[in-house]
This record gives C-alpha cells, sequence and structure tokens, in this order.
C-alpha cells in the first residue's frame, strides 16, 4: 500500500529524487520479503542422549556385550599456515577432539596441513604425547570444556561438583604438565632452526672434505649444501623447508601422511598407576583415538583449490584409513567446548528419517570478543534467528565450519526415496559394485555380470578415481551410515549390533594408498570439485557445497547444544571483519551469476528453500541500493527537497504504521530466539556497515570475475593474532573498504550544515522539507556510528592511516560543491551556477 501511494504521489518539484527513493524502496521491499518468508516455520530441536544411549550402548540379543554401536566420525582439522595461524590454537583443538565423549575405537582426528610445515607436524607429535595424560585426566574427572588453554582459563571455580578427593592434586599437577607443553610448543622453532643448522653445517663439513679429497687444496669454488629443514631423525622433511629451495616450498611438496596414534583396540586399556606420567589413572580407559597427519602434495601448474581441495583430500585419505561414514570439519582454532556434542550430533543421524540428513550445523561461538564492544555479536541473529527458521523447512545453509557430514552425501549421491526404502540398495548407493552371484553355471551369463561390474567399475572410476581402496570404501560407508533397523517403519536401516565388531589396524598398504589418493593430479579426469567433495571455483565454497546437497533433495538439521558445542577466537579487528563480508558477498555473487543460481534449481528443493538461498545470492546487490538511499538525504538537504512533496499526514502515517511493524517483528525474533535487543541492533548497523561497504565492493569483485575472470577478492580470511595494530579491535588494513562509509558519514554531516544554515538563512524557509531531510541523514548516522566510533573513539584511536581520511575527505569535499554548485540559494540550477554561502 505504501509502494503504490508512493508511486501515484510523485514530487513534481524532484522527480529525480523521488524516482531514486522509489526504486530503491521497491528493492528494499524485495529484499525484505526474500529474507521474512523463510521465517515462517522456525524450529527449537533437543537431542536426548539418554535414547542414543539405549539403542546403541547398552545390552542387547544382538550385542550381548553392550559395546558401542554408533558409527564411526573422523574429524577434519585444517590449518594453512603456522606463522598466522598459532601452533598452540591449533594444540588446544586437537586435544580437544581427543578428549572428546565418544567411543574411542570410532573416533579418528585428522590434520591437514595445508603448508607441509615441519612446525606443524612436531607440533601434533607433542600432542599426541600431552594426549596421554589430558585425556585420561578429562575422562576421570569429566572435565568441561577439554580444550587444556579454555579449562585452565576458566573464570568459574574448577571445583565446584568435584567428587573425587584426587581431583585438586591431579588438577595441580596437570596444569604444571601443560604448562611445560605449551613451552616446547612454543620452543619448537628455535629448536628446528637449531637442529637444521647443526645438520647442515656437518653436511658442509662432509661436502667440504669430499671435496679435498677429490682435489686437494686446489682454490676451486666450495661445494654448495641446500640449506634443508632436518627431522628429529636425521633426515630430510620432505614437505616445506624453512630456506625455500626447489620442491620444498609452500606451492611445491610431496604429500605426507603419518599416523600419530595407532586405532586403538575394541577393549578398554586401563593403566597400572606406576605406569602413569603423573597422575592415577587407575581404573581410567587410557586409550586415544587415532591421530593422523596429512599433507597433500603440491606442484606447479596444479590448482590447489585452497580450502576446498584440502577438504577433498582429507576424505579421499580418511576413507582409505578409518572409513568413517560421517565426518565433521573444524577450523584450527574451533575447539570441542561441549564433550558430547558428537553424540549430539549424532541423534539426528540415527533418528527415524535420519538417512536423509546430509549434515548437521553447529551454531558458530567465539572466544576472545568484548560484550560491550560495537562490533561484537552482530552473528548472533544468523546464527539464532536465520539458522533456527531455515531448520523448520529444508534445514540450515553449510557455515564452513562446526559440521557433520554424512560421507554419501557430499560424495554427490541422492538420498534414499520412500519407494526403495527395502534394506538393501537404494539410489544412495548408486552405481555400486554388484557380486557375482554364486550358481550361475551358464558362460554366457557369467561373461553378462563381467562386462556389468567393468561397467560399473569404470562409473566409479570416472567420479572418483582409479583407487581401488576408496571405491571399495564407499558400500562399507553407507552401510555403516545407516539408523537402526528397530522399528517396522525404518524399512531403510541397518540390524542391531552390526558395527560391534572389532576394527581393522591400520596397515602400511592403507598408508601409501592414502598418500596416492592425495596427490596433486588424482582428481584429473575425475569429477571431485564438480559433484563431488566440496566445490571448487567460488570462494564461499561452503554455501556452494551445502546448496548442491539440498538440490539434490537431502535435508540439513541445526544442532544446538546444551552448552556451546565449539568456540573459536573472535574476529576483533574491524577490517577482518569487513574482510570476512567481502569474501562471503563475493562468493554470493558468483553463486548468482552462476549455474548455481537458486533460480535454476531442480525439483529436490523445496520452494522456501530456494527463496532463502535467492536471498543470500542478492544480498549483495542491495548494497547498491542502500548506498544510494544513505546519500538520499544529502540531496534533500542540498536541493531544499524531499522525497516527497510534502510531509502529509497520509505518508507520516504509512511511517508510523511501517515502524511499528518492523518493531513487532524484531521482538517476536527476539522473544523466540532468545537473543537480546542489542544484538538484534548491532545486527541492523552492520546491515548498512557492510552493505556499504564490503558487499558495495563484493559486487564489484564479483561481476569482474565473472565477466573477466580476474579475481581480486582475499583468498583466505584470517584472524589477527599478533601485531600492533592487528590486535586492536578497530585496527584497519583493508583501508579501500572504509572510504565509502567515511563519506557517506561526512557527507551527510556537511548537508546537515549546510541545510540549516540556508533554511536558517533564507527568506522563505521550509522547515517541513528540512526536517525530513534532517531525520533521514541521522537516521544514517545512528547506523553507522559503530564504525565512528571505532575510527574515532575506540582503542584504534590515533592509529588509523591518515590516507583514509584524506580520500574520503576528499571526495566528500567534491561531492559537496557538487552539491551546493548544483543547487545554490538563487535558483540556478545549472552546473557552474553561483556558489553562495549565508
Amino acid at each position: 500500500m505504501y509502494l503504490a501511494w508512493r508511486i501515484k504521489n510523485r514530487n513534481e518539484d524532484a522527480i529525480w529524487l523521488w524516482g531514486m527513493s522509489v526504486i530503491c524502496e521497491i528493492w528494499f521491499t524485495f529484499s525484505w520479503l526474500l529474507e521474512q518468508l523463510p521465517k515462517l516455520s522456525p524450529v527449537k530441536r533437543t537431542a536426548e542422549l539418554a535414547v542414543l544411549f539405549d539403542k546403541f550402548e547398552t545390552v542387547s540379543p544382538q550385542n550381548p556385550l553392550g559395546k558401542p554401536d554408533l558409527p564411526g566420525i573422523d574429524v577434519f582439522i585444517t590449518t594453512a599456515d603456522p606463522d598466522k595461524e598459532p601452533l598452540l590454537v591449533m594444540a588446544n583443538t586437537v586435544l580437544s577432539v581427543l578428549a572428546a565423549d565418544y567411543p574411542v575405537e570410532n573416533l579418528a582426528c585428522y590434520l591437514s596441513d595445508d603448508a607441509g610445515s615441519l612446525l606443524t607436524f612436531e607440533t601434533v607429535a607433542e600432542v599426541a604425547s600431552f594426549a596421554t595424560v589430558w585425556v585420561p585426566f578429562c575422562r576421570k574427572h569429566d572435565v568441561e570444556p577439554r580444550g587444556p588453554e579454555s579449562y585452565f582459563s576458566l573464570k568459574k571455580d574448577p571445583y565446584r561438583n568435584k567428587m573425587r578427593r584426587d581431583f585438586v592434586k591431579d588438577r595441580r599437577r596437570m596444569k604444571r604438565e601443560y604448562e611445560e607443553f605449551k613451552v616446547r610448543i612454543n620452543a619448537l622453532l628455535d629448536m628446528v632452526r637449531w637442529r637444521s643448522d647443526a645438520y647442515n653445517v656437518r653436511e658442509e663439513s662432509r661436502a667440504l672434505r669430499r671435496h679435498r679429497e677429490l682435489y686437494g687444496d686446489e682454490p676451486i669454488e666450495r661445494p654448495k649444501v641446500p640449506k634443508a629443514t632436518w627431522m628429529a631423525d636425521g633426515s630430510h622433511w620432505p614437505g616445506t623447508w624453512m630456506n625455500s629451495s626447489p620442491q620444498h616450498t609452500y606451492c611445491n611438496h610431496a604429500a605426507i601422511v603419518q599416523v600419530m596414534l595407532k586405532s586403538p583396540s575394541n577393549e578398554p586399556v586401563q593403566r597400572k598407576n606406576e605406569e602413569s606420567r603423573c597422575l592415577d589413572l587407575s581404573g581410567v580407559d587410557v586409550r586415544l583415538p587415532m591421530l593422523v597427519y596429512v599433507a597433500r602434495e603440491k606442484r606447479p601448474g596444479y590448482e590447489d583449490n585452497e580450502k576446498a581441495g584440502a577438504m577433498n583430500a582429507l576424505i579421499r585419505a580418511s576413507a582409505v584409513v578409518s572409513n568413517g561414514p560421517f565426518f565433521l570439519n573444524l577450523d584450527y582454532d574451533n575447539y570441542v567446548c561441549n564433550s558430547r556434542a558428537f553424540r549430539e550430533g549424532m541423534c539426528y543421524m540415527m533418528d527415524r528419517g535420519g538417512e536423509h540428513v546430509c549434515f548437521v550445523q553447529f551454531p558458530r561461538r567465539f572466544d576472545g570478543g568484548d560484550p560491550s564492544d560495537g562490533f561484537a555479536g552482530y552473528t548472533n541473529v544468523l546464527f539464532e534467528v536465520n539458522m533456527r527458521a531455515l531448520d523448520g523447512i529444508q534445514g540450515p545453509v553449510y557455515l564452513g565450519s562446526g559440521c557433520l557430514f554424512r560421507r554419501m552425501a557430499v560424495y554427490g549421491f541422492d538420498p534414499p526415496p520412500p519407494q526403495e526404502r527395502h534394506g538393501g540398495c537404494c539410489r544412495c548407493c548408486f552405481p555400486r559394485k554388484p557380486k557375482t552371484p554364486g550358481g550361475v553355471d551358464s558362460d554366457e551369463e557369467r561373461q553378462d555380470f563381467r562386462r556389468e561390474d567393468e561397467k560399473i567399475l569404470s562409473t566409479y572410476q570416472e567420479r572418483f578415481g582409479n583407487s581401488a581402496s576408496l571405491i571399495d570404501s564407499i558400500p562399507m560407508a553407507e552401510f555403516q551410515g545407516r539408523p537402526l533397523a528397530d522399528h517396522p517403519t525404518v524399512k531403510y536401516g541397518r540390524p542391531s549390533g552390526a558395527l560391534a565388531a572389532p576394527h581393522d589396524p591400520v596397515t602400511q598398504s592403507m598408508v601409501a594408498d592414502a598418500v596416492s589418493v592425495i596427490a596433486c593430479s588424482y582428481e584429473d579426469k575425475t569429477q571431485w570439485g564438480r559433484r563431488l567433495g566440496w566445490i571448487y571455483g567460488s570462494v564461499t565454497e561452503d554455501i556452494v557445497t551445502g546448496y548442491r546437497m539440498h538440490n539434490r533433495g537431502w535435508r540439513s538439521v541445526y544442532c544446538v547444544t546444551s552448552g556451546d558445542a565449539f568456540r573459536g577466537i573472535a574476529v576483533i579487528n574491524l577490517t577482518d571483519r569487513l574482510n570476512q563480508i567481502l569474501r562471503q558477498a563475493t562468493g554470493f555473487v558468483e553463486v548468482f551469476l552462476s549455474r548455481n543460481n537458486p533460480l535454476f534449481m531442480t525439483p529436490g528443493m523445496k520452494i522456501l528453500q530456494r527463496v532463502a538461498y535467492l536471498n543470500l545470492s542478492t544480498y549483495p546487490f542491495t548494497s547498491l541500493f542502500l548506498t544510494v538511499y544513505c546519500l538520499l538525504p544529502v540531496l534533500c538537504l542540498y536541493s531544499g527537497q524531499f522525497i516527497v512533496q510534502t510531509l502529509s499526514v497520509t505518508f507520516l502515517a504509512y511511517i508510523l504504521i511501517l515502524t511499528v511493524t518492523r518493531c513487532i517483528l524484531a521482538m517476536l525474533e527476539i522473544r523466540w530466539s532468545g537473543i537480546q535487543l542489542v544484538d538484534w541492533w548491532r545486527n541492523e548497523q552492520w546491515w548498512v556497515i557492510g552493505g556499504t561497504s564490503a558487499c558495495l565492493a563484493a559486487l564489484f569483485q564479483g561481476v569482474l570475475k565473472v565477466a573477466t575472470g580476474i579475481d581480486l577478492s582475499s583468498n583466505r580470511t584470517k584472524t589477527s593474532t599478533d601485531g600492533d595494530e592487528s590486535t586492536e579491535p578497530h585496527g584497519l588494513k583493508w583501508m579501500w573498504l572504509m572510504i565509502p562509509p567515511i563519506t557517506i558519514m561526512l557527507v551527510n554531516l556537511i548537508a546537515i550544515a549546510v541545510g540549516v544554515s540556508r533554511t536558517i538563512y533564507s527568506s522563505s524557509p521550509e522547515w517541513s522539507k528540512l526536517l525530513g531531510g534532517l531525520v533521514f541523514s541521522v537516521c544514517v548516522l545512528t547506523h553507522l556510528y559503530p564504525m565512528a566510533n571505532g575510527l574515532l573513539w575506540g582503542r584504534s584511536r590515533g592509529k588509523t592511516p591518515t590516507v583514509v581520511f584524506i580520500w574520503a575527505g576528499l571526495i566528500a569535499i567534491t561531492i559537496s560543491l557538487l552539491g551546493v554548485a548544483l543547487h545554490s540559494p538563487s535558483g540556478d540550477h545549472q552546473i557552474g551556477g553561483s556558489i553562495t554561502f549565508p
């Protein structure tokens, strides 16, 4: 009704101003509808861990010993650069995973080191050693959280509700052990350098000695010995060397797979007291989950595809080694805060109808943020409102970390259709390799079966590559991922106790196969990155990967645990935060301008889920209209006009009704989601800040990349952890992102001064139009206030690069002069008219 009234009642005095405002308001209405429609059926879920325990870990006729019958979970932790991603943070993440409350024999942890760094490798070795005391300590005293740094940093009383008398003594000893562990981690760099220098000096001496044996004391050039990086066993490190050398650089190194902790036995192992290093662990299961270090091969001429490529390499390597039917991916800084989170996620996978769940997304929480900071908490609306709303349709989108996946869904298979749920094969495992039936006497029938086997095997090789171990693992992963067939309504399931059998140990042939499947050339002529695994070609590979699964008919689940499942390091840097928005928005533009456009989805996706993805992909385009709308009050104050002819009662009534309705909707969202009012308001502010800065740049970058192939976007989003300015919550690095919003603030302030002065000194002042422009401009400045606070009064005061203000000031002055010249008080509206000030 408001838009119809606006279109019908044109402002003839400023038709150009009226036209721009109406176009922007039409787009805002369209964008608002796209955002609100998926919120029609929000859902809150609760997992019952007691039911999971009764079904999978209690004595039954099929499982008389009561051994864990839960499917395996492979946990993937990705790290890319030990110089920018602190080793101690990564070590805490690995330790928290190893100490998770899940059957030890069904849990495996894989660390992907994209840099192939010896520092990361030796950190994992130290973690494996320290885990022998940390993990049993967590089991003995049931401590939470199970990352040692976060646990020993708790501000609450650590002795509350601890019943064992030796807890105080064990905690003190454990803390002393952890302090020594941190000293060893922090000294790794110097230790590796000292060791490498010593070995290099030895090699130089040997080379010089051989040189003298051959040439005597002749003045010939000394032999050159490469400055290698050496391992503790006296061999060259096959990955990246500290001193770059051919075949040993970040983008050119061999594949490495090293099992740091072997797969545990199926029977609990209790250590005697005298065998413990510092704790009394008698009666405590001291087994540890399997821990594997993985560094994929990188060579010049082969695209590494960044995180998506690393994840696909982990999927293949884990399929050959442990082949868990489910896997969880974590960033290097996302430690396990709730040790039972794995079980809660498995509740939804093993529930009735869980065979249609492709992934379970956990909310992302962060440590280190300041609750009073204007830049903190703006993501709460995304996690508590939008994700819960999508959970009532087809499920939340994939957010890049803290997500439990079904392996078969990532392999590109479709969910099992209802008509094919009969306990055997279904489309979920098609095409699959059939077995030649027994009792076939005809040679012709044998040949037909053999030709069919060869045809299906060829299809597998075209999709997954030529690894026989990887292909053979697919049917097993499909079977182990089924829910229990413990009810007549569950037709597509597995018998109880089927997974309680002992697991095969890891052999050298498995490790060799894992090395072969992470070779840089393995994906050639396969569908990895195109239809299988993480999808390549977008900086938001997470959104596209989840979109492909929903498009095939899978659904996802949003799992909010009783305590935070995972916690990471908060982005406390203003420009790092804007850089995140820039990366995400650039990916959304790429999605909209590609074949992944939600408008071209298949019937496998529900209508409202399509609307949700369309809202994400069109979100950056709003920045263009938002920037224009934020400049409209400037034009109003300079021209003495407003977006309407007059501030009539009808216009004010519409504005009042719209405002009240928006507030009611906000209160409803706050009430059912549980967020705070301040979080909702920060989200509104960041919608304007991000829309006038990062999203505007992303729109340009995305269109440029799709049209010309030139990629200007940042490859990775790092969290600043050291450095003088980078640790400040309002520090600046990407200064060019700051210029548009600062310019908008400056021109609005100048326009307010010019508009007020003109109206005061005018012979026939129009106060109503001035009031409209003032309220409009103040509204824009209120939304941009957090940026002004960070630049002028925050912790970065005095550290803001002067060039940011210079460029913003020059642009603002230019726009102001043009506005004054075009709309001078004498009524001359032509360029070059007199510029008159009161």
